[in-house]
């Protein structure tokens, strides 16, 4: 067993909660092993907290990190354009050629605006998609994550599978208190990866849907990718009815490839939605699209907008990961490495006989301890059994390896060949002590 101590973090935690509610700043902290701990630093592939203990991190800040932890280009990047401001209320020359180096990157990014995170800049796209369409209603999946406002926060959770009810007409549920019985009547929601139910439940109801907005790889919920042609089915159905069809690439993006999901899946969106590893953990999101959707901000039809939106370090530290993902070209190593993990832990599962179930397209996976042989949607990832998950999760951590608790893996840039053998021959040893 391992030696790791977790003291001086359980300390601050305590001095945390006497000032922060519950101790932390975004509620998916508070559910980290052992509990919400306090980091001094990071390096490359390595993280470490106040207690000493250094850890091989597969979490990246919760997906940011694509070039690992302070990368020294961008970290200059940052610090030489902030110094000589960092907010100007204005315009600045690095925005410009942010927005030229993503026109030139992503298929459908004909104009953007930029935001600062994942939450808003989805808001962002289905204003949008409203605005132009004259409809009101969204149409989204269950299980997908597309951020944590009122009209997203449904459909993330359920007391049971079978309280879901039909696949045609889903019960919904909250995914917390405090939503506005009116937030529930802005979208409609079914199970995804169901071409034929997402026909039929368009048919119904199209006079009323503006948008449908889906991650293209159903990340924040087991990884699941796209059944054969159930994007291209989608692009068919918004073609057909003048819907706008959006793509949350929060994660997706910059970590499928430089042109994100669209450019690899080979489906062009109307919209789309840029975060996570855009910047390297700095706070920066873009909605980009296609002008004919796009041009009601152009023309102010739209309103969009935010005091802090590209401000000086952001779109520096976005333009340096940018041009350093472009340069480098990391993306054979991250799917070479990815699925060098995915199978060496598949390998440690049948060696000591456990039921895990690996799926994802190996720059980010999921694991999950399951008697199904795959998962298409959310209602199969109800099978996962969460306990068994925490102590997989928790086993890790007691041994140096750091990895999201729902058992999501992202790879860097800066993980080594070294990082993945040593993360399986340690999962090795974990799943034999479960």
């Amino acid at each position: 067993m391992s030696s790791i101590q977790y003291k001086k973090s359980a300390a601050l935690l305590k001095r945390a909660e006497k000032v922060l509610a519950g101790g932390v700043s975004s509620e998916f902290r508070r559910y980290s092993y052992p509990h919400a701990l306090f980091y001094t630093h990071g390096k490359g592939s390595r993280i470490f907290d106040v207690d000493g203990n250094e850890y091989l991190d597969f979490a990246l800040g919760q997906g940011p990190l694509i070039l690992g932890h302070s990368n020294p280009k961008v970290l200059e990047a940052v610090a030489e354009y902030s110094s000589a401001g960092q907010l100007y209320a204005g315009q600045h020359i690095k925005e410009i050629l942010l927005a030229e180096k993503l026109h030139q990157l992503i298929p459908s990014a004909e104009l953007m605006r930029f935001c600062l995170d994942g939450s808003e800049a989805v808001q962002a796209a289905l204003r949008v998609a409203r605005a132009v369409t004259g409809r009101k209603k969204f149409l989204r999946f269950e299980g997908h994550y597309h951020g944590w406002l009122d009209n997203m926060c449904w459909g993330l959770s359920t007391p049971s599978i079978e309280a879901l009810g039909d696949r045609s007409a889903p019960e919904v549920y909250p995914w917390t208190e405090g939503l506005p019985a009116h937030s529930r009547e802005e979208f409609i929601i079914i199970p995804w990866n169901d071409i034929d139910l997402l026909r039929e439940t368009v048919t119904r109801h199209y006079k009323d849907i503006a948008a449908i907005i889906t991650e293209p790889v159903m990340c924040n919920n087991g990884c699941i990718l796209p059944e054969d042609g159930f994007l291209d089915g989608l692009r068919q159905v918004c073609d057909e009815y003048g819907i706008a069809l959006i793509f949350d690439e929060v994660i997706t993006g910059f970590r499928l490839g430089l042109g994100g999901a669209q450019q690899y899946f080979n489906i062009l969106p109307d919209m789309a939605v840029f975060a996570k590893a855009l910047a390297s953990g700095y706070p920066i999101s873009a909605i980009v699209g296609k002008r004919k959707w796009m041009q009601v901000i152009e023309q102010s039809k739209v309103i969009h907008a935010g005091t802090m939106n590209s401000n000086n370090p952001t779109v520096a530290a976005a333009l340096a990961t940018l041009e350093i993902l472009d340069k480098e070209n990391p993306y054979d190593r991250l799917f070479a490495y990815g699925k060098k993990l995915m199978e060496g832990l598949k390998g440690a599962a049948d060696d000591t006989k456990q039921n895990l179930l690996i799926q994802g397209s190996g720059p980010m996976f999921n694991i999950a301890f399951t008697d199904l042989t795959k998962v298409k949607d959310y209602r199969d990832t109800l099978t996962f059994n969460k306990k068994k998950m925490r102590k997989f999760v928790g086993g890790m951590h007691d041994r140096g390896i750091r990895i999201i608790g729902r058992g999501l893996w992202y790879i860097s840039a800066a993980h080594t060949e070294e990082d993945i053998d040593k993360a399986i021959v340690i999962a090795g040893e974990v799943l034999k002590n479960l």
